[in-house]
């Protein structure tokens, strides 16, 4: 499914200088934020990284998807937290990929309810609509 341009509501823009070695910003000014690679990549570890910076955008988005679908089923997810794991690491072709594991905790729902609410989840939030069928997701419910 894509996006129409019609359908656009709203359109972040951020500019980087020096890529995954230097700054962030958006538009606003609202974020800004120097980003270096992290020790294990080789880097300083200093700021943030890109990967973080996709786990905090991907667990936000997950959250509200996650609010949404309850909603609609009459669930509650007062006090959930939905945490994003980012991996990155070479791909048999020399690229570089990325993985991510979604773990959310719902603690006023019986298991079975939040594994349920977690799997409409990821097909409402735009962040895995954007991934299906480019990298690996992988669900957990805590």
């Amino acid at each position: 499914m894509s996006i129409q341009p019609v359908d656009v509501v709203y359109t972040a823009v951020a500019t980087a200088e020096n890529g995954r070695d230097g700054r962030v910003a958006s538009d606003d000014g609202k974020l800004d934020v120097v980003v270096n690679p992290p020790k294990e990549q080789g880097g300083s570890g200093a700021g943030t990284n890109p990967e973080q910076l996709f786990a905090a955008g991907y667990s936000a988005c997950f959250q509200g998807a996650l609010s949404v679908v309850a909603r609609q089923e009459k669930a509650d997810v007062s006090g959930s937290q939905v945490t994003a794991k980012v991996g990155i690491g070479k791909t048999p072709a020399g690229g570089f990929g990325l993985k991510v594991e979604i773990s959310a905790s719902i603690p006023n729902v019986d298991a079975d309810t939040a594994k349920a609410l977690v799997e409409k989840a990821h097909q409402v939030c735009p962040y895995s609509n954007a991934t299906r069928g480019n990298i690996e997701v992988a669900l957990t419910v805590a």
